[in-house]
Formats: structure tokens, C-alpha cells, sequence
């Protein structure tokens, strides 16, 4: 295997990475698995194929597979101004919205005219608790201090935005009238046999034996050791390599028209298709390349944890990377980039 050509343990030290979980994708299915490093400084508890790291905005990826499959069955329509849907709250209608409405099609693609405020959207502080995603969007809450609203004309350019996902959230919630987490597990975690992946907002004592810790650049484990997100279609799952690239062979069998999940060949081909005014931009991923050596990716980084997911969809390969560990660079700048650049 190409990790033989590194020596990874010399390669985390010198990072100071504490620890590494990765799975690799060939011939559309997992062909190995490698584990390293421990789950918590100072302790011997190894990390192991079982062991769950925070994906943080790989959480969007998952949304994007959510939503297409709701699209499938009809429940949603992409291009469809979101306010004829939602409910509990709609998107303020302004100058820049009259003519270019808010869609499914750009909130994933992040080209929806909202722009996150300055410092939104943090991991959890147990003092202030938990937002719920009517206070999040109307800015009356510490993760997001001011309401969300359209700030350029929908379409005409990217800009990354958590605050779409909170919005595609509350349309999943408003239009089915079930729990997020509830569907994800219902539509995604059980069919695909995605057993170590959860949204849950506490993580049991009970559960913590597999559950890796957050470390900063020092490899000193963060407050609170586990690093929580209250916003579940942005940043809150918490999930394996492995089980990741269970979403992507899914993905990877749908075009083919072999998925397991119900969503068909040519829905599974807008996900990898270029959106919108970005040729890099799909919908929940980014790309890269083109036609059979089209390359997918998405990239999590939050507190204590860095991560990567890279596919070639025609190809039938890919890599996931997690760590537990924030360098305080580029995914691409520290081990992450390094394994990567041996996979290509």
C-alpha cells in the first residue's frame, strides 16, 4: 500500500498529531483500513477502525445526500424558492431577491446570497446551551448575532455559508415534519449500515471509549474534549473513515443505478455536476478535474479536528482522512496533504 512509502509515525510527530483513522476506496469498495496514534493524550486507548472523529463540515456532504434522496421522493425541489416551503421562518425578501429567489439548488452549492456573520457558529458552550434554529436564523443567540438575510444577489457568486444549512435544516423539518437527526438515521445511517455515525447532540459515558478527543496544535486535548456543533446539517456528525466511505461507494454505486438507498443515476450525477457560477462547486462538494478523472471532495475542520474526504466517482476510488488534531494550517499544508499527494 502507498502509506508503506512513509513512515506515518515519524510524519505525526512531526505534525504532533495525536491521532489518525484513514480508509481507502478502489474498485468502488473499502480495500483497507488504517489506524494510528490514540484517541486521548496521555492515554494508551488506540485509535482503531471503530473509533469516531468529528467530521465537522463533512456534515454537509451527508446533508446534500439527505436532500437529494427527499428530492427523489418529491418532498423537495431544488430550484424551488425555499419560502414557499418553510414555515417556522422565511428568508427576508429584499431588493436582491425580486428577481433571483433563494433555492435548494444554490444553499448547497454556497451561492445562496447569504453570508455568515462575523464569528457565527462555534462549537458549543455549555453555559449558553443549545440554539435552536429559529434563534440561530433570527440572530437572537451568541452563535449567530444577526438575523440572516440575502446580502447579494442569489447565483452570482460563492460564498461558504453555514447559515444555508441551517435554512436547508428547518426546510427538511418544516416539509416532513420529523426531527433532522431522525431522518438522517431513518433514510441514510441504517440502510447504508452506518453504524458508528451519529448527530446526537451528548455523547454518553458509555460511548466514549470509541469517541477520539479534540487536540489543539500543542497536542493538548480541548475544553470539553469533544467538541460539539448545534447545528447537525452544517457541522455535527461524528462518524468513522469507514463509514464515510460507505456514503461515497453509495453515491458511487447510485450512478450506476445500483445504490441502495433509492436515489437514481441521474439525481446522484447533480451532486457531482458543476453549479452555478463555480465550475468547482457541486452540490454538498467541490470538485475537481473532469469527465471520467472528475474528482469530488469536501473538507471538515474544527476544534481539536481536521479531515478530509477525496473520490473519483468514475473511477471507483477515493480516501477519507481524519485526525484528531487542529494544525492551525491547510488541510493540505500538513499529514492530511501529505497522504493525499500519495493517493492521487
Amino acid at each position: 500500500m502507498y502509506l508503506n512509502s512513509i513512515n506515518i509515525y515519524d510524519r505525526m510527530e512531526h505534525y504532533n498529531v495525536l491521532g489518525l483513522s484513514i480508509a481507502v476506496i478502489e474498485d468502488g469498495q473499502i480495500s483497507n483500513t488504517e489506524c494510528f496514534g490514540v484517541l486521548e493524550a496521555g492515554t494508551n486507548k488506540n485509535v482503531n477502525s471503530r473509533s469516531v472523529f468529528n467530521a465537522c463540515s463533512i456534515s454537509k456532504f451527508l446533508t446534500s445526500i439527505l436532500v437529494m434522496k427527499l428530492t427523489e421522493q418529491g418532498a423537495l425541489d431544488l430550484d424551488d424558492d425555499v419560502n414557499n416551503r418553510l414555515c417556522s421562518w422565511k428568508v427576508p425578501d429584499n431588493e436582491l431577491t425580486k428577481k433571483h429567489k433563494v433555492t435548494l439548488r444554490n444553499i448547497l452549492s454556497h451561492q445562496s446570497g447569504i453570508i455568515d456573520p462575523e464569528g457565527s457558529f462555534s462549537e458549543l458552550n455549555s453555559v449558553r446551551g443549545f440554539p435552536t434554529l429559529l434563534e440561530l436564523l433570527e440572530g437572537r443567540t451568541p452563535y449567530c448575532r444577526a438575523p440572516i438575510e440575502v446580502k447579494y444577489v442569489p447565483g452570482c457568486d460563492f460564498q461558504y455559508s453555514d447559515a444555508g444549512f441551517v435554512i436547508i435544516q428547518l426546510l427538511i423539518e418544516d416539509v416532513t415534519g420529523k426531527p433532522f437527526k431522525e431522518l438522517v438515521n431513518e433514510l441514510i445511517f441504517q440502510p447504508l449500515m452506518m453504524n458508528n455515525s451519529t448527530l446526537e447532540m451528548a455523547i454518553s459515558k458509555e460511548k466514549r471509549e470509541d469517541y477520539s478527543c479534540g487536540h489543539n496544535v500543542k497536542g493538548e486535548v480541548v475544553d470539553g474534549k469533544y467538541p460539539i456543533y448545534p447545528y447537525p446539517a452544517a457541522s455535527a456528525l461524528w462518524t468513522t473513515p469507514a463509514d464515510l466511505a460507505i456514503m461515497v461507494i453509495e453515491l458511487m454505486n447510485s450512478l450506476k443505478e445500483e445504490g441502495t438507498i433509492g436515489i437514481s443515476a441521474s439525481t446522484a450525477k447533480t451532486i457531482i455536476n458543476s453549479q452555478g457560477c463555480k465550475e468547482w462547486t457541486g452540490l454538498g462538494v467541490f470538485l475537481g478535474g473532469s469527465e471520467q478523472e472528475l474528482e469530488i471532495s469536501s473538507l471538515g475542520w474544527g476544534v481539536g479536528f481536521q479531515c478530509v474526504m477525496v473520490a473519483y466517482p468514475y473511477l471507483g476510488t477515493g480516501i477519507v482522512i481524519m485526525t484528531n488534531t487542529d494544525l492551525g494550517v491547510h488541510q493540505m499544508k500538513g499529514i492530511i496533504g501529505e497522504i493525499y499527494k500519495l493517493s492521487i
